[in-house]
């Protein structure tokens, strides 16, 4: 069969006349492929899901009833644009309740967003140039700097070292990538290593932001999921925060409303105006229903501190349970997931040389699925948010883990 000339009309930044024929796998593309081998190879063993990033729970009932009832209120039927006052309001409210960041102007200074990752994406847009430079912490999600190459710009890794507590060192951006750089994208709670960014270190963002003239982009997914009593933290409630950046804030981890589609961005009036600019011609704003269902949520921040305890008890039996077995395993203080580093490889066995390797087996061999990480140190990433009901059946859960891994001995 002739090739199609649309072959040749595809854009060169999603691969041009290549697009679809290159036959490197992307890693969640390897690790779908690899569940779905290991599934039919033992397909009377159950996978254990260590490696999806989303809550295994449901809303709140309050959040459901919310959107029922709203829904069928003809006067939320239309667009809402750049979204609606009630759920604008509740936002800055919110802001102030659970972090104490005052003052929060929900006007023209909230924006929402259908879901952090098309605020990630929009960012770009309204403000690289060809030749720009977006500073992104590495390894992490990749939506910012996907989208900073697909404009012309350029992207400068800063690689999270577990000897620097998983945060960037500033001081080694070259001199020439600093006067070029418009955007810095940081992430804490941090994915894939549940590292907590403190106070010290957003001061530290805010005098290299404005001595830098850089624009702050802080992800907040994970921000409200903390553990022991640390108390959740936002990169606003730092002095002149709001003079450089903004943060995002997803209701997908903190609220259990992934499927949901609902976010907000919130700092810098003139990076919100700037964004919403680029918003008014993205989309037509998240449906009526759903923002007042959000505003429930974000009303009602006890929500996320039953999920936080039911993190925390997973992230102990897993701590637990991964030590026994060799592992450095370590709690993080906040965030669903744990970040191992791998084994070299069993005793008298296979070897890793990778993540990527140690994953693949884990699934293969064990059917323990995980997401493996090789953009700075080989660790694998490990989410608590498995499927079980109720602390008793978390328990079977680590007894299996445990009983699928202990008939090796693992060389570190």
């Amino acid at each position: 069969m002739a090739e199609s000339y649309i072959q040749n009309l595809i854009a060169e930044r999603i691969g041009g006349n290549k697009f679809g024929k290159d036959t490197v796998l992307y890693k969640f593309e390897k690790i779908k492929r690899a569940r779905r081998a290991a599934v039919e190879a033992h397909p009377d063993v159950a996978v254990i899901d260590l490696g999806v990033g989303e809550p295994d729970a449901m809303a709140d009932e309050g959040v459901v009833a919310t959107l029922a009832k709203e829904a069928a209120n003809w006067e939320n039927r239309g667009y809402t644009d750049n979204g609606r006052e009630p759920f604008m309001r509740a936002a800055a409210e919110y802001m102030n309740n659970v972090y104490g960041v005052e003052g929060i102007d929900p006007e023209t200074e909230v924006l929402h967003s259908i879901g952090s990752k098309p605020a990630l994406a929009m960012i770009p847009q309204a403000f690289i140039n060809p030749g720009d430079v977006a500073l992104v912490t590495v390894p992490g999600y990749g939506v910012l700097a996907n989208m900073t190459k697909w404009l012309g710009g350029e992207v400068y890794n800063l690689p999270l070292l577990e000897s620097n507590k998983f945060l960037p060192d500033f001081d080694s951006i070259p001199e020439d990538i600093l006067k070029r750089a418009k955007l810095l994208y940081i992430n804490y709670p941090n994915n894939p290593t549940g590292a907590f960014a403190s106070e010290t270190f957003f001061r530290k963002v805010v005098r290299f932001a404005k001595k830098n003239k850089i624009i702050v982009i802080q992800d907040a997914a994970y921000a409200a999921l903390t553990f022991d009593g640390v108390k959740p933290l936002s990169f606003l409630s730092v002095k002149g925060a709001k003079d450089v950046g903004i943060e995002i804030h997803s209701l997908s981890k903190a609220f259990n409303m992934t499927g949901w589609r609902m976010a907000f961005m919130v700092g810098n009036p003139l990076v919100i105006k700037a964004i919403a600019s680029v918003k008014d011609n993205n989309d037509s704003g998240q449906f009526h229903a759903i923002q007042l269902a959000g505003k429930y949520a974000l009303e009602h921040p006890e929500i996320t501190v039953a999920t936080a305890e039911k993190y925390s008890r997973r992230h102990d039996m897993l701590a637990k349970t991964l030590k026994k077995l060799g592992f450095a395993a370590k709690k993080p203080k906040a965030s669903f997931y744990m970040y191992v580093k791998i084994p070299k490889g069993i005793k008298g066995g296979q070897k890793f040389k990778t993540a990527e390797d140690f994953s693949q087996w884990l699934l293969r061999e064990k059917l323990i699925s995980t997401v493996p990480w090789d953009d700075v140190e080989p660790y694998v990433r490990m989410s608590v948010t498995f499927l079980a009901f109720g602390e008793e059946e978390e328990k079977k859960v680590m007894e299996d883990i445990y009983n699928r891994l202990s008939d090796v001995e693992f060389e570190f």
